[in-house]
C-alpha cells in the first residue's frame, strides 16, 4: 500500500518560485484548452485571439491599461492583507464603497470648489469610504472570531444593494430620465484622461505610487515586519508582543483605503456618475485576489499582473464578439489560473512523499 504523506519544503529559491508561475499558468492554459476543445472552439486561436485584442493594437492596449489601474490598486493593497493571512475577499465592496463616499463629495463639492481641491477630496473621501469597510471585517475577526472570508464576502453584497438603493432612491438624477443613476459630476470633478483612449492618467500615476510606497511599508519597515510576522508565525507574534486588533485595523484600512480609490477612478475618470455596482465595477474585486496571487504578494509585481489580467478581461470582450462565446468565458478563464495558481504555490511550500506501507 502506497501512504502519501507531506512535509515542508525549506530550500524555496527566487528561481524556484518564478518557475513554479511559470508552470502555474501553463497547467492552467492548459486546462483552459481543453474547455475550449469540449466547447467545440478551437483552443489555440481562442488564446492567441485574447491576448491580440488586448495587446495586438493600440486600442487594446489602451483599454488594457485602463482596466489595469483598478487592479493594480486593489491587488496592491491585497498583498498587504493577505501577507497577514487576513482574506480579504470584499475588495469589491469596498471599490463600491469608495465609489459612493467619491459621489457624494464630487456632487455636493463640486461646484463650489476648483478642480486641484475637489479631485484630492473626492481621492480623500474614496479612501475613507473603502477603509470603514475594510475596518468592519478586522473588528468582527478579532473581537468576535467571525471568519474574514465569510464576513468580507457577505458585505460585498450589503454594499452592493445600497448603492442600488442610493441610485434608484434618493440619489436618482434629475437628469437621468426616469432611469436609475445619479446625476453626472461637475466638470470640476471629472479626471482627466489620456487624449484618445479612457486612461485616468492620475489614478495610474496614484497606483503605481501606491504599490511602490507599500513595497516599502511592507518590506522596510516595522509595521510590514509585523504584518509578515503575524502572517507567517502568529504563535511568535503574539510572544513578541504584536498587536493583533491594532495591527489588523491599520492593514485593512490600507488594503480597503486602495480599492476605495479604485472607486474613484472609475466614477470620476471612466463614468462620471454612479450607476449599478456591475457597470462601475467588472468584477475588479475579485480579479484583483488573482492579480495579488500572481504577484506573489510583492506590491511590484502586482503592477505587472495587474496589467497582465487586464489583458484577458479585454481579450474575453474581443473573443465574446469574434468567437461568440459568452460573458462567463472570462471568469472562467480567471478561476482556472487562480486554481492553478494556488495548486502551484501549495506545492512549492510542501513536498510530496511517497513510501510503501506494510499496512
Amino acid at each position: 500500500m502506497i501512504k502519501i504523506t507531506t512535509s515542508d519544503r525549506y530550500n524555496i529559491t527566487p528561481l524556484r518560485s518564478m518557475m513554479t508561475n511559470v508552470l502555474s499558468l501553463a497547467a492552467g492554459l492548459l486546462v483552459i484548452s481543453i474547455i475550449f476543445l469540449i466547447a467545440g472552439v478551437n483552443p489555440l486561436y481562442a488564446i492567441s485571439q485574447i491576448f491580440y485584442g488586448s495587446f495586438g493594437s493600440i486600442y487594446g492596449l489602451k483599454e488594457t491599461l485602463t482596466k489595469a489601474i483598478p487592479l493594480i490598486l486593489i491587488g496592491t493593497g491585497l498583498t498587504l492583507a493577505f501577507r497577514a493571512k487576513f482574506w480579504n475577499i470584499g475588495a469589491e465592496g469596498q471599490l463600491l464603497m469608495g465609489a459612493i463616499f467619491s459621489t457624494w463629495t464630487g456632487l455636493t463639492f463640486g461646484n463650489s470648489l476648483p478642480p486641484y481641491l475637489i479631485v484630492p477630496l473626492m481621492f480623500l473621501a474614496g479612501f475613507i469610504g473603502g477603509a470603514l469597510w475594510g475596518i468592519i471585517p478586522a473588528i468582527l475577526k478579532i473581537k468576535y472570531s467571525i471568519n474574514e472570508v465569510i464576513s468580507t464576502l457577505m458585505l460585498n453584497y450589503i454594499c452592493a444593494e445600497f448603492l442600488t438603493m442610493l441610485i434608484v432612491g434618493p440619489w436618482k438624477g434629475s437628469t437621468r430620465f426616469g432611469f436609475p443613476g445619479t446625476d453626472n459630476l461637475p466638470q470640476a470633478a471629472i479626471l482627466g484622461v489620456i487624449p484618445g483612449s479612457r486612461i485616468h492618467y492620475s489614478t495610474l500615476i496614484l497606483a503605481l505610487v501606491c504599490a511602490i510606497i507599500l513595497w516599502v511599508v511592507i518590506y522596510k519597515t516595522r509595521f510590514g515586519y509585523e504584518a509578515r510576522i503575524i502572517g507567517e508565525n502568529p504563535e511568535a507574534a503574539r510572544y513578541a508582543g504584536i498587536n493583533f486588533f491594532k495591527t489588523s485595523l491599520i492593514l485593512m484600512a490600507i488594503s480597503g483605503g486602495l480599492a476605495g480609490f479604485a472607486g474613484v477612478g472609475e466614477i470620476a475618470g471612466i463614468h462620471h456618475y454612479l450607476g449599478y455596482p456591475a457597470s462601475v465595477s467588472s468584477g475588479y474585486g475579485f480579479t484583483a485576489i488573482i492579480v495579488a496571487w500572481l504577484a506573489k504578494l510583492n506590491p511590484l509585481y502586482a503592477i505587472i499582473s495587474g496589467i497582465f489580467f487586464a489583458g484577458i478581461l479585454v481579450g474575453g470582450d474581443a473573443i465574446q464578439i469574434s468567437l461568440g462565446l459568452p460573458a462567463a468565458t472570462v471568469q472562467i478563464v480567471n478561476g482556472t489560473l487562480l486554481v492553478c495558481l494556488i495548486m502551484g504555490d501549495y506545492f512549492l511550500k510542501n513536498k510530496i512523499n511517497l513510501r510503501l506501507s506494510n499496512k
